[in-house]
């Protein structure tokens, strides 16, 4: 993943909505879920998902899909695990991760 797709996804979920509409269609997992659902689920006025869901696409965060007369959202597992994946990118070090790895307990200033 390229840096500037980092900070599009970042920017994206650095906002409350958009952060709860993207966990929700996480948890949905690939099915994903319509627009409606999401809305009730959230309670976020249509107009305001419209827009949410719009910049959480554009980041690449999520797609879209239609089934008869309904828009389904989905969360992109890929791109979510290409972010992550950039994040911890030589996480501790290179040394291997966990209980052994990264100290977990902050350290006193």
């Amino acid at each position: 993943m390229d840096t500037q797709a980092v900070l599009a996804a970042l920017a994206a979920i650095a906002q409350e909505s958009r952060l709860a509409i993207f966990r929700l269609l996480v948890q949905a997992g690939p099915d994903g879920m319509a627009a409606s659902r999401i809305a009730e689920q959230l309670d976020i006025a249509p107009s305001s998902l419209s827009f949410h869901l719009k910049e959480l696409t554009h980041a690449k965060l999520i797609s879209s899909r239609s089934e008869g007369r309904f828009v389904i959202y989905s969360a992109d597992i890929a791109v979510m695990n290409g972010l992550i994946g950039y994040l911890t990118e030589n996480c501790c070090g290179g040394a291997p991760c966990g209980p052994a790895g990264c100290a977990t307990n902050p350290t006193s200033t």
